[in-house]
């Protein structure tokens, strides 16, 4: 065939009405199996391809998704995204993926580039909104999930770990393993998931009336968690144990006390982290952690933005996901 194939020479070919054909390449639209195999079959043999721009212009969907993220060396997030894009694929939409800073230019910056391709909707992951780029979304009639972060706006939705009570049960687990020299090293001190993993472990110490002796900030980065360990352990009254904001961190923290200090784990050291991403179960870290339900937390996400987009009235949602502790070998588990 000489020239553009068009959605009417497929209907030709295959016997049916160009509405037919385009209902089998509309995700979600009502066709019969046999109208739906007649025309792929006769799409592939004129090599037809619908034009989803042309679509989208006509139903105002771009069937796109924007995701930003800033934490990609966080072993958490690349897990998530792979997740996250092809449940979105098998629901009709592509993802598109921006990288974003924590400073609010930045993400500024990114927002306004999603905002150009008409996206129908937005994940935000490890970063935050300030009230003018809600306002500009929301205006734009765009919804928007923060995933695995959370900030006061009720106009949000948010999809987390419940923070608060993952590090309430990793102090509960360090006090009965029967450390009371206790340190922590944070991540980004503006991060929600910071912020509440912290005070849920800090509640947990109160408890027993215990307070943290020792405190660095390693900023969700390997080399920053490296720096904070050396800090914290290479002085004359170390903590006996450590609560490592996320398991990314508790790696870098694991890997300096061991082979540039020479400080045994557990034996010296009790280390415990966040996340459980894939490493953490490996026999070099085998490292105590609190989980974070990624298959979970992306079917909420998922299910709440799509939501959204198809019933724009719908309320926002603020999703708390309770997490699992996994007891491994970085960390003694009784007294003495």
């Amino acid at each position: 065939m000489v020239g553009k194939v068009t959605a009417l020479d497929v209907a030709e070919r295959a016997g049916v009405s160009r509405s037919a054909v385009s209902r089998v390449f509309t995700p979600g639209a009502s066709v019969s199996k046999g109208t739906a195999e007649k025309v792929r079959r006769a799409a592939h043999e004129l090599g037809y391809r619908p034009n989803v721009l042309a679509r989208s212009l006509i139903t105002g969907r771009s069937r796109i998704i924007g995701l930003v993220v800033a934490y990609l060396e966080n072993q958490f997030y690349p897990e998530a995204i792979e997740r996250l894009s092809k449940a979105l694929q098998e629901r009709g939409y592509h993802v598109l993926v921006f990288m974003a800073s924590n400073d609010q230019e930045t993400t500024e910056q990114v927002i306004a580039e999603l905002l150009d391709y008409q996206v129908d909707g937005i994940l935000v992951a490890s970063v935050g909104l300030s009230n003018d780029l809600t306002r500009r979304c929301e205006a734009a009639g765009i919804p928007i999930v923060l995933f695995n972060r959370d900030q006061p706006d009720e106009r949000l939705s948010s999809v987390t770990s419940d923070n608060r009570a993952g590090g309430r049960k990793l102090a509960d687990f360090l006090l009965a393993g029967g450390h009371s020299r206790i340190g922590h090293i944070a991540g980004w001190e503006g991060a929600s998931t910071q912020i509440d993993r912290e005070a849920g472990f800090r509640a947990g110490l109160a408890a027993a009336e215990l307070s943290l002796v020792a405190r660095e900030v390693g900023n969700f980065s390997f080399e920053g968690a490296q720096r904070a360990a050396r800090a914290m352990f290479d002085c004359d009254a170390p903590p006996e144990a450590v609560f490592v904001t996320n398991d990314h961190m508790a790696f870098a923290v694991m890997d300096v006390l061991r082979h540039e200090l020479g400080i045994s784990i557990p034996g010296e050291v009790s280390v415990v982290g966040y996340d459980d991403v894939q490493i953490a179960s490996w026999g070099s870290y085998d490292l105590t952690t609190v989980r974070q339900r990624a298959n979970v937390m992306v079917e909420q996400a998922i299910d709440i933005l799509l939501t959204r987009i198809d019933r724009p009235d719908t309320p926002p949602r603020r999703v708390r996901l309770d997490g699992p502790l996994i007891i491994r070998g970085s960390a003694r588990t009784q007294k003495g």
